[in-house]
């Protein structure tokens, strides 16, 4: 704990003071260039990992980056996304699954989240994930190539999920907002972007087109 007080007086004393213009038009209000939606694993720092600064990220953190569908839970998620969308008018969401993700590997074993009842209902909104990769990939039987096709598929699913709230849906028949599914490798800092073209995750520097369509099957590996 004492880590983090000496962490805000050093900002207080450093940080703030060379952004202190910033920090102070930060009061006027918010807008934002993109609701970032990704895991709560503390591995993971959306505002560094894009080089934004204070203002320019709305961010929304879950347990598997996962996006409940509209009306199965009245929580934080909806409200999160339906405030961006509506009032800070967001042109962009992204969903950033990230390499070895906790919740992703509960999916796959139950065994290992049998005790943490709220972890295994909050990772019923990602059963189509699990079946995805236990009914389609039957062949893939290396754990770590597994997994990560499990936060790939699990990404791709979420942004079916995300599709299913009223105000994205109707955003994105407007034109006025578009989706983006990303995969962060934190210990390469690689990052891949959905290209339904190519059907595969691809460097994001090669990815200049939003997410329009899920398309179903990835790849073989």
């Amino acid at each position: 704990m004492q880590k983090l007080v000496d962490g805000i007086h050093r900002f207080q004393r450093e940080a703030f003071s060379q952004d202190q213009k910033l920090f102070e038009t930060l009061a006027e209000g918010q807008n934002p260039l993109a609701l970032f939606i990704t895991c709560s694993d503390s591995r993971i720092d959306p505002n560094r990992l894009t080089q934004t600064r204070p203002g320019e990220l709305f961010i929304q953190r879950t347990a598997g980056n996962i996006v409940p569908p509209y009306g199965s839970v009245f929580g934080g998620e909806a409200c999160t996304i339906e405030y961006a969308v509506m009032a800070l008018k967001i042109r962009d969401i992204i969903i950033c699954g990230h390499s070895h993700c906790g919740a992703m590997g509960g999916l796959l074993n139950p065994e290992a989240i049998k005790e943490m009842p709220a972890v295994q209902a909050y990772l019923q909104h990602a059963e189509a994930t699990r079946r995805i990769v236990n009914e389609n990939y039957k062949h893939l039987t290396d754990p770590d190539k597994r997994l990560t096709l499990t936060v790939e598929e699990n990404v791709l699913v979420q942004l079916e999920n995300l599709r299913t709230h009223p105000s994205v849906a109707a955003a994105v028949g407007r034109g006025d907002l578009k989706l983006h599914g990303w995969v962060y490798k934190f210990e390469t800092g690689d990052v891949f972007g959905f290209d339904p073209e190519e059907n595969a995750f691809l460097p994001v520097k090669d990815v200049s087109s939003p997410l329009t369509e899920r398309v179903r099957e990835m790849p073989p590996i």
